[in-house]
């Protein structure tokens, strides 16, 4: 298994791409890398990882951050959760453990929202320890090379592919090692079209012996789609409207939201949109809205005056327009401000008023 390894690193240290956390061995900097590219990809998580790095340098100056700024800045990436548990492991780290990253993986995955893949990334990147990190990439890399048709999101797939990987891992080299088969997954043994024909494990891969490429990683069925339907009341008044920080344990926790209502079919949406929109100056086409195992169908509707709430009172906020922006929202909210210039008809047409 040594010279496969050796053909690893050789494809890595040629092919790889140059990334700011990869010339650093601080934790800090490790931890938020691995937090971002585990719901994005790579160019669509460096100017999050630079902004945020510039927000908030080390993990005292995020212990000391407000969640609002920190949602604001994670916003558009979604897993808002993840930014939540940061913000308070930086806070324990900084209470309880005088500002310093533990040094191992049992350690560290003690530490709130650091799993598995995380707390290997850290111990090998950071402090060489010879532990695997097992991510998407790594599966897919070591179920066509061991053409392996257990499903990797079965427990006993999970069981396999950990001892797999640890197995394959080049114990003097573990943050080399463990960087090259990630960005092998990713440049060249892809989900689509792997480029079999230049590749290190040509003659070594199963998978590629007995034609299973595309069938490999094998996995279970997907978990059903939830159909949610909501409308978001939009209020302009003197230039103020309302909104509502979420608080209950469901999608976009500790985001903000215009006034919502959901309902269970869309009869029942339908039939609201019916009744309240001849008060409305302005109603969004229908936008469908998709999230893990989530489907949403939305509507925006849009007053210059107080209808009837059913909504609770007690949760709103009142704010300028202006300050939208200052506040952090979902995906769905802030792409219906972009299209709607951040509510400024509304402000032109109350202004007529």
């Amino acid at each position: 298994m040594g010279i496969q390894q050796d053909d690893l690193v050789s494809w890595y240290l040629i092919s790889k791409r140059e990334l700011p956390w990869r010339d650093t061995k601080d934790p800090y900097s490790i931890w938020l890398s691995e937090v971002l590219l585990q719901q994005t990809r790579v160019q669509q998580g460096l100017p999050y990882y630079n902004r945020f790095l510039k927000a908030y340098p080390t993990v005292l100056s995020l212990s000391l951050a407000c969640e609002d700024d920190v949602l604001n800045l994670w916003q558009g990436l979604g897993y808002y959760s993840r930014a939540r548990n940061m913000l308070q492991t930086a806070k324990f780290i900084v209470d309880n453990l005088d500002g310093k990253f533990p040094k191992n993986y049992l350690s560290l995955l003690k530490l709130k929202g650091i799993g598995e893949y995380t707390a290997a990334a850290i111990a090998s990147f950071s402090f060489d320890e010879p532990v695997a990190v097992v991510d998407g990439n790594v599966y897919r890399v070591l179920s066509r090379i061991f053409d392996i048709n257990t499903p990797i999101d079965s427990a006993e797939g999970k069981n396999i592919f950990k001892v797999l990987a640890n197995d394959f891992l080049d114990k003097l080299r573990p943050a080399i090692f463990n960087q090259a088969i990630m960005e092998f997954g990713a440049l060249q043994c892809t989900p689509k079209k792997p480029n079999c024909f230049h590749c290190v494990f040509e003659k070594k891969c199963l998978s590629k012996v007995n034609n299973t490429v595309n069938e490999r990683p094998v996995k279970l069925k997907k978990t059903k789609t939830r159909q949610r339907y909501f409308v978001f009341l939009v209020f302009c008044l003197n230039n103020e409207t309302y909104v509502q920080k979420r608080k209950a344990k469901d999608i976009w926790q500790g985001l903000y939201e215009f006034p919502l209502v959901e309902f269970e079919t869309s009869e029942d949406q339908n039939a609201f949109l019916q009744q309240h929109r001849s008060n409305a100056i302005f109603q969004s086409p229908e936008i469908t809205h998709i999230l893990s195992h989530q489907k949403i169908t939305a509507f925006f509707i849009c007053f210059d005056s107080i209808i009837k709430l059913v909504v609770p009172k007690s949760n709103l906020i009142k704010i300028p327009i202006n300050n939208l922006v200052d506040y952090p929202v979902s995906v769905l909210t802030e792409n219906f401000l972009k299209k709607t210039n951040d509510l400024s008809f509304l402000s032109q047409a109350n202004n007529v008023n």
